[in-house]
């Protein structure tokens, strides 16, 4: 059962049967003055350099579900910016590959501590091996909390704008020829935290390898997500999406619209989603929708120790940090998407700018949302 409700400017939001109670009552409990105020959040965001903003919150314990958007989905038509538009939510994909990694670990398809080795192909190995990487040391869970000592394919010189927008078409074979021709591992396996896209292009692999399927397909299905309402969140088309439903994205005022999706299509990101649907996606993680087991999650956020202190307090496909001074689960993609949960308030908020926010930190709207739906 699916049911769409509206509210102010809210797009139209599939969603499951457990949630359709609360959505209904979210009518009557939110009222239009705190529509107002969130959506005018959105608006006192746009600048001449920040032309568009979407943003969603799911929050059944407050009976708060809200979407809204602000400015234009492209600069040059002037096209209004809706909460249905997608965006390509680039390595909040993460969060979605470590997930469907875990549901085959409960399906025991695999176990954590194997190496690699034995779920990649023989010539990824073999590259990976001239490259002074060994994938018979390196394991499963090391990838997915970044300790693997691998270096980062997207650090190559390769991975500017002026080359994007030539639309050069990327294989995952590529990217890990590229990871090699950078330098030698940064460390030995399990020694330091290291973010590499790397690791998540492997995992990609595995989950192909393992099921047979696109990983996209294989993350539907492991996730069960169209089935629990995640209905708009997909792997973009192999070519790049020109439907009309993707909001253009910039960099550097650089329209990234054209660049073609492989730059980023094989773990490390690739899906396309809405705020709603990340807000209901991270809602729904926590409280225990897509696995069969409880335990599952607590192992999905089991911390790591190393030698020290780390750049990220990094989990499996999810950092714990802090917005605005409260406790949060979140991941940010490099186009400007982030999302976060945060466990006191039972509440998950996902924002798009348009284009990445100019300071360090968190989405800057995600603090001020906090301080005015609470």
């Amino acid at each position: 059962m699916k049911t769409r409700l509206f509210t102010g400017k809210l797009f139209s939001l599939p969603i499951s049967a457990a949630f359709v109670v609360l959505y209904v009552i979210s009518l009557s409990c939110n009222s239009n003055h705190k529509q107002t105020e969130l959506q005018q959040l959105l608006y006192d965001e746009l600048s001449p350099d920040m032309p568009g903003i979407v943003a969603a919150i799911a929050g059944p314990d407050q009976k708060l579900f809200w979407a809204g958007a602000a400015g234009y989905a492209d600069t040059i038509t002037k096209e209004p910016l809706s909460p249905s538009n997608t965006f390509r939510i680039a390595s909040v994909s993460k969060t979605f590959v470590a997930a469907a990694i875990l549901r085959l670990w409960e399906q025991d398809k695999l176990r954590l501590d194997d190496p690699i080795a034995l779920y990649i192909s023989s010539l990824h190995s073999e590259i990976l091996r001239n490259g002074g990487y060994n994938p018979d040391s390196i394991t499963i869970r090391q990838l997915l909390n970044h300790t693997s000592g691998m270096a980062d394919h997207t650090h190559s010189d390769r991975y500017t704008p002026e080359y994007m927008q030539e639309r050069h078409v990327w294989t995952r074979t590529e990217q890990l020829e590229e990871l090699v021709r950078l330098g030698k591992p940064l460390d030995k396996p399990g020694a330091r935290f290291s973010y590499s896209d790397s690791g998540y292009v492997l995992l990609g692999e595995i989950i192909e390898n393992l099921t047979g399927q696109p990983m996209g397909e294989a993350i539907d299905q492991l996730l069960m997500l169209k089935q629990l309402g995640i209905a708009n969140t997909h792997m973009e088309s192999p070519d790049g999406d020109f439907s009309g439903q993707r909001m253009h994205q910039y960099h550097n005022k650089i329209d990234t619209y054209n660049f073609h999706p492989s730059l980023d299509y094989f773990g490390g990101g690739g899906h396309l989603s809405t705020a709603a649907d990340l807000a209901m996606f991270y809602n729904m993680l926590f409280n225990n929708r897509f696995f069969e087991y409880t335990s599952t999650l607590d192992t999905m956020l089991q911390p790591f120790s190393g030698k020290s202190p780390d750049a990220l307090d990094y989990r499996y496909g999810i950092w714990k940090t802090e917005i605005g001074g409260v406790e949060a689960y979140t991941h940010t993609g490099f186009w400007g998407t982030q999302v976060a949960w945060f466990p006191d308030y039972k509440m998950a908020i996902a924002v798009n700018y348009s284009q990445r926010w100019a300071n360090k930190g968190p989405a800057p709207i995600i603090e001020k949302i906090i301080s005015k739906s609470l």
